[in-house]
C-alpha cells in the first residue's frame, strides 16, 4: 500500500548510528528523503538555500524524535560544498551516506540556450555532485554510499529541456565513474531515476492534462517523494551492498509504455 507519508513505511533502527547528508533537502524529493532516514534512526544533515526552510525540517524531524541539523549551502559555490562536509563531520564525525539531490532546469532547447543557462545546470546538477561526492568520501567508513539523484530524462527525453536532460544523462556516467574508483574504499554509488514526482510544482505544471498524465502510468498514479525515500533507503541499507554503479528508475512503468492512446485503451477495457 502506498502512502505519501515519506516516514510511513520505515524500518525502525535500520539506520541507527548513520550519518546522512541530503543536499537540497529543503523540500520536495530532498525532503522526503532525510525525513525517511531520520525515521529509520539515522543522523541527518539537512541543507539547502533557504535557512526557514531548512530549519521547518529539522524541527519537524526532531518533533518525530529524529536527529537532524541543518548547514545553509549553495552547490554552485565550491567553497560552500566544502564548509557543508566540514560541518556534517565536525558535528558527528564522519559521513555513511551522502544523497546528491538538489537539482535545477532549463527549459530551453541546445540552440536557444546561452552560457548562463549551460553554467546554471551544470554547476547545480553535475559540478556540485562531483565535489560534494569528493570531499564526502575522504570521510566515509568502508560501507558508506553515495546516492545521486537524476531523472529519467537520462533514458528518454524531449526537446526543449537542453541542458538538464544532456546533464541527468552525465549523472548516470559519473555514477559509473566513482562505483568503479571508490569500490576499493568499500563505497557504493548509483543513481536513483525518479520519473513524475508528485511536489509543490507538478499539479499547477501539468494542470488539465494532470489525470492524463497519471492514467499514461501503469500504476495509474504519478509517484511522491516518499517513493524515492523509500527507494534511497534501501540502497543505503546493507541488504544492497553487493549493488553499485547502477542507475534505476522509479516511474511507476511510465518509460514501458510505447504508445499512450493504445495503453489507455488497454486500461479501459482491462
Amino acid at each position: 500500500m502506498s502512502s505519501s507519508d515519506p516516514t510511513a513505511n520505515a524500518v525502525e533502527g535500520r539506520h541507527a548510528d548513520r550519518v546522512v547528508v541530503v543536499t537540497g533537502s529543503t523540500r520536495g524529493i530532498g525532503e522526503g528523503v532525510a525525513r525517511r532516514f531520520a525515521a529509520e534512526g539515522a543522523a541527518v544533515v539537512v541543507t539547502g538555500r533557504s535557512a526557514d526552510s531548512g530549519r521547518a525540517v529539522v524541527e519537524e524531524i526532531e518533533a518525530g524524535g529524529g536527529d537532524a541539523t541543518f548547514v545553509c549551502a549553495d552547490m554552485r559555490e565550491p567553497a560552500e560544498i566544502e564548509a557543508l562536509v566540514d560541518h556534517a563531520v565536525a558535528e558527528y564525525g564522519r559521513i555513511d551516506a551522502l544523497v546528491n539531490n538538489a537539482g535545477v532546469q532549463t527549459e530551453t532547447t541546445a540552440s536557444e540556450a546561452g552560457m548562463d543557462d549551460w553554467e546554471f545546470v551544470l554547476e547545480t546538477d553535475f559540478r556540485a555532485y562531483w565535489l560534494c561526492a569528493k570531499h564526502a568520501a575522504d570521510h566515509m567508513p568502508p560501507g558508506g554510499t553515495i546516492l545521486n539523484t537524476s531523472s529519467n530524462h537520462a533514458f528518454l527525453t524531449m526537446p526543449g529541456l537542453f541542458p538538464y536532460n544532456a546533464v541527468k544523462a552525465g549523472i548516470n556516467g559519473m555514477t559509473r565513474a566513482l562505483a568503479l574508483e571508490l569500490g576499493p574504499a568499500g563505497i557504493t554509488v548509483n543513481t536513483i531515476n525518479p520519473g513524475w514526482i508528485e511536489i509543490e510544482r507538478t499539479e499547477a505544471e501539468l494542470g488539465d492534462d494532470y489525470e492524463y498524465t497519471e492514467a499514461i502510468h501503469p500504476v495509474g498514479r504519478l509517484g511522491t517523494p516518499a517513493d524515492v525515500a523509500g527507494l534511497a533507503a534501501f540502497l543505503a541499507s546493507d541488504d544492497a551492498t553487493f549493488l553499485t554503479g547502477e542507475s534505476v528508475l522509479v516511474d511507476g512503468g511510465r518509460s514501458q509504455v510505447m504508445q499512450d492512446e493504445l495503453y489507455l485503451d488497454y486500461r479501459r477495457d482491462a
